[in-house]
């Protein structure tokens, strides 16, 4: 298997980010880490083994990055729209920085799928609804897609307003929403065993967010697993291998 590690600047962030490819011919994959990973960490929790026999056939190539969680979701002295805002940030290197070098490592490829295991989940939705025309397929695996439960306080604007789905995909109607039904899948999987709902939250906000996707009439599929099924890594393991082959 082929695999390329290289550095990315990153504007406005603490620290150049990481980006790397594993595979040499396939559908673009964009890998979210898990909360305050590194782009390694896929990789080392047996997600890229997992996958290896797409990646080996030449249908799926990953491109797995770091997070910068730590200046935006994760830090809690600072207020819910703050880490919105800071998030901004990240959404930039991803747009400006992660996008091209995909393209340019994968010229002419179909568009990119996005995916990822907890706050990677969140990423994956979110930046699915907000960028469809780079990303219309989701895979995301045991999220909570309501920032404002994370022990957040503070007033809420605009930025959180626009980078969580819980307040946004409520409100989404007339030619915008339309172009969404047209162009996103959303895969929504979620165990409902240890840490799915406590503390996590990952089980009641799967089933509020597939509801509202429901109501607005956007293709998706939640895909609910057993109650011996855990907020972990083994599982999303047979998670992922279950979901990836039906979209490259």
């Amino acid at each position: 298997m082929e695999r390329e590690q290289v550095e990315l600047e990153a504007p406005g962030l603490d620290r150049p980010g990481t980006l790397i490819r594993y595979g040499h011919y396939g559908r673009p994959v964009l890998v979210f880490p898990s909360e305050q990973g590194r782009a390694w960490d896929y990789e080392s929790n047996g997600m890229v083994d997992a996958v290896a026999d797409l990646i080996d056939a030449g249908r799926v190539k990953l491109y797995c990055v770091d997070s910068y969680d730590h200046l935006s979701w994760s830090d809690r002295s600072i207020s819910l729209e703050d880490r919105a805002r800071h998030h901004g940030r990240y959404e930039a290197w991803i747009l400006n920085q992660v996008v091209p070098a995909i393209g340019s490592d994968t010229p002419g490829a179909a568009d990119i799928i996005t995916t990822g295991c907890s706050l990677g989940a969140f990423h994956a939705l979110n930046f699915t609804l907000k960028r469809a025309d780079l990303f219309p397929i989701a895979i995301c695996q045991s999220g909570n897609y309501d920032a404002a439960s994370w022990h957040a306080w503070g007033e809420r604007g605009d930025a959180t307003y626009f980078n969580n789905p819980a307040d946004y995909l409520p409100n989404l109607d007339g030619e915008h929403l339309d172009w969404i039904r047209s162009r996103v899948f959303l895969v929504l999987t979620v165990g409902q065993g240890d840490w799915e709902t406590h503390p996590t939250g990952s089980l009641p906000s799967a089933r509020a967010t597939a509801a509202v996707l429901a109501s607005k009439g956007i293709p998706h599929e939640l895909d609910l697993w057993g109650h011996d099924v855990a907020h972990d890594w083994p599982w999303w393991r047979k998670q992922i291998a279950h979901h990836l082959p039906r979209f490259s």
